[in-house]
């Protein structure tokens, strides 16, 4: 318990230090589950020891969503409370800094009506598009990190007792986090360093396109004018270094949302909604999705491909399969992990930073350069190690990225 009390305690300074570099006089706010409540307390007595002006905790609760969902007045349901947007403006008004905490049950919601869930979910989004807004953006600071909860854990490893189970989650957890490192703060230093290189090749490169080909893929995905490849650390608009994504492995871009074409085949489970998807198929031409099934969880993804701009890519990522989430062998039926464990992509709203001068456009000229925009952003797996991988040159030439879901 000792030694877990230790780890934990790295782990709330990590995400405050490297997360989202808290400093003084800054807003914090920390969304994270009340089963979680010993590592949001130590995110907050973190974030006060760095400076922080004020730190705001948002509880949540899967029990209660799952209510909500099931049994709320739909009149109630799908209108958003005014302090939900009045808090929102106010962590807008104070350049706050978002530090989340997921442990969610991959199955929360799973059997609650699906057009209960949309419903919700497209009037919150109404409310959050600012706060998304600034998030996409990179106005703001923002990380994600993991926290083992019973239910993800016995999803994750259902051989094992429960204590068993969430200890061999939080264990992975902080092995993929570099927690159990002499230095973590080092580590990710040195981890940063080497996902920026590899953005940076792939930018001086300046491909048109992608070509992704393996079993069930066969996909050309066009990539904008003056696109930007990211990686790792991430600067807001004061110019402070941020880690938005904590374990990441990733290197991304935007798609030119009016050339993508050709077929894509999931090859993780997808948990989305609080159910999972399983199986997934997309048909793609001229940028948009003209057929889609998945296999399990096939009513749930429909729902999703209704939401505006869902129809689209926002987002294409290189993830390497020696990648060590991707070695460990382990589902984690969580996005934060399985996407830094398999090439990925991203139904739904693009970052305007993955085009030269985006966080300065407005929403035409996003539109002009093909970057998508939308009310949701959901990624999905589609890499493994039988993945090929080719950039496209403006004469129509192909260099190798990948082969056998590795780098070429």
């Amino acid at each position: 318990m000792t030694d877990f009390t230790e780890s934990l305690t790295k782990y709330a300074q990590l995400a405050v230090t490297t997360g989202v570099a808290v400093r003084p006089g800054d807003t914090v706010y920390v969304q994270v589950d009340v089963s979680q409540a010993p590592l949001g307390q130590l995110i907050v007595q973190a974030a006060y020891a760095a400076g922080a002006a004020e730190v705001q905790v948002q509880w949540q609760d899967d029990v209660t969503k799952r209510l909500d969902l099931a049994h709320m007045a739909e009149d109630r349901l799908f209108n958003i409370p005014p302090h939900v947007g009045v808090q929102f403006d106010y962590w807008l008004a104070h350049h706050a800094k978002r530090i989340s905490v997921i442990s969610a049950d991959p199955d929360n919601l799973a059997g609650i009506d699906t057009r209960r869930i949309a419903g919700y979910q497209h009037a919150f989004q109404q409310v959050y598009a600012p706060l998304i807004g600034a998030i996409t953006g990179n106005q703001i600071s923002w990380t994600i990190i993991g926290a083992a909860s019973p239910k993800w854990a016995h999803k994750v490893f259902p051989e094992l007792a429960e204590a068993d189970a969430v200890a061999k989650l939080w264990q992975e957890i902080f092995t993929t986090t570099s927690i159990d490192s002499p230095d973590p703060i080092a580590a990710w230093q040195a981890h940063d360093h080497q996902l920026h290189e590899k953005a940076a090749w792939l930018n001086a490169a300046h491909f048109t396109a992608l070509h992704y080909s393996a079993p069930g893929t066969d996909l050309t995905v066009g990539l904008p004018v003056n696109h930007i490849w990211a990686g790792g650390g991430s600067h807001n608009a004061r110019g402070e270094e941020f880690m938005a994504n904590m374990p990441t492995e990733e290197v991304f871009t935007a798609p030119d949302n009016r050339r993508i074409d050709g077929t894509v085949a999931s090859t993780k489970p997808l948990s989305y909604a609080g159910n999972i998807l399983e199986g997934m198929h997309f048909t793609f031409a001229h940028g948009q999705v003209i057929a889609a099934h998945a296999d399990q969880g096939d009513a749930v993804l429909q729902e999703l491909l209704k939401i505006r701009g869902a129809r689209s890519l926002g987002e294409v990522s290189l993830v390497p399969d020696p990648s060590p989430i991707s070695q460990s062998g382990i589902i984690f039926y969580n996005t934060l992990f399985d996407e830094n464990a398999s090439n990925h992509m991203a139904l739904g709203t693009a970052y305007p930073f993955s085009v030269a001068g985006g966080t300065t456009m407005s929403p035409t000229e996003l539109d002009a350069a093909g970057l998508n925009r939308a009310d949701t952003h959901v990624d999905f797996m589609m890499g493994s190690a039988a993945m090929d991988i080719d950039g496209i040159q403006a004469d129509g030439s192909l260099v190798p990225i990948f082969r056998h879901g590795d780098w070429a």
